[in-house]
């Protein structure tokens, strides 16, 4: 079962009232949107997006069996398009959004998905599973130098371009097509010396998997439609699991939050990216320990929020 990760701060830091308009850009089991539409109430409305057809069915039976309160919108489509879906149903100025950038524990757990490097399973890792180019694509296409800088750039491997090598020479025999056929692979080309307590092709595998998805590109575009869509007041909320997006998260909300500098004449103006934010954090939230006990896959979580405010006329 997935466990929501930092339920209790995500919930505090959305602070959803009555009638709040809430939506959930990655949207899972609805863990997280359940405990926010319990406390919205029966006026309240939920967007739920999430391009897993098979979470979005989790999603609605989840909120139907507990009997969660409010109207339940669920689309199936990419966080990246939050804008253009929430315009399209209705959700154009909301109380509360939150982007859960984690792969759900169902994802991992279900080896036919392909995420998996310690179940074999096929070399997939499409978070929409019916259409694009797979895992197993890419590795299949990508030149040594382009799996060098995938794996270096979206996954940071030190040892980037011994894994290149090392999967070229052996798909030169057999395609790969299976994920423990790919993670022994690495795990040969890195050695043992190098893994540090993580699996060897722990790195490898996230890379694919942003390539495979898009994650950096639909995180971007999300953040900067989600802001836009808060009304004064309302909190964008993101969860990260990997330093790449939680980089993104942190400098596009620096760079919203801005800063008041003083003017050489006198006074003082705002200066940033529109629409102007506030942190509602210091610095990123981090699981305690008794979460982090209960639910190891919380460790490397991350919790940022902002605050919309009015912009200076």
């Amino acid at each position: 079962m997935h466990i929501p990760v930092l339920l209790h701060e995500t919930v505090a830091a959305l602070a959803p009232r009555p009638g709040c308009v809430y939506i959930d850009g990655t949207l899972g089991q609805a863990g997280h949107a359940s405990a926010v539409m319990r406390l919205a109430g029966a006026n309240g409305r939920l967007l739920g997006i999430d391009r897993d057809r098979e979470a979005l069915e989790r999603a609605k039976n989840n909120l139907v069996r507990e009997a969660v309160p409010g109207t339940h919108t669920l689309v199936h489509g990419a966080h990246g398009d939050i804008g253009t879906i929430a315009k399209a149903h209705g959700f154009e100025a909301v109380d509360a959004i939150l982007l859960d950038l984690g792969v759900s524990s169902d994802q991992l757990d279900t080896p036919e998905r392909g995420f998996s490097f310690r179940q074999d399973g096929p070399l997939d890792m499409r978070m929409r599973n019916d259409a694009g180019e797979t895992a197993a694509d890419l590795i299949a296409r990508l030149t040594i130098g382009e799996m060098t800088a995938l794996f270096r750039e979206l996954g940071e491997e030190k040892r980037a371009a011994a894994i290149a090598r090392a999967i070229d020479r052996e798909r030169q025999k057999t395609p790969f097509t299976r994920t423990l056929q790919l993670a022994d692979c690495v795990a040969k080309a890195v050695g043992p010396a190098h893994t540090k307590g993580r699996h060897p092709a722990t790195r490898v595998f996230q890379a694919l998997r942003m390539a495979v998805n898009d994650e950096m590109g639909d995180l971007k575009k999300a953040l900067e439609a989600g802001l836009n869509l808060l009304k004064p007041g309302g909190v964008m909320a993101v969860l990260t699991f990997e330093s790449l997006t939680d980089r993104i998260v942190k400098q596009t909300f620096k760079a919203h939050c801005g800063q008041e500098v003083s003017l050489q004449q006198g006074g003082s103006e705002w200066r940033g990216s529109l629409p102007r934010t506030e942190p509602i954090f210091k610095k990123a939230v981090a699981g305690q320990p008794e979460e982090l006990e209960a639910n190891p896959r919380a460790r490397s979580a991350k919790l940022r929020a902002v605050r919309r405010v009015k912009e200076y006329e």
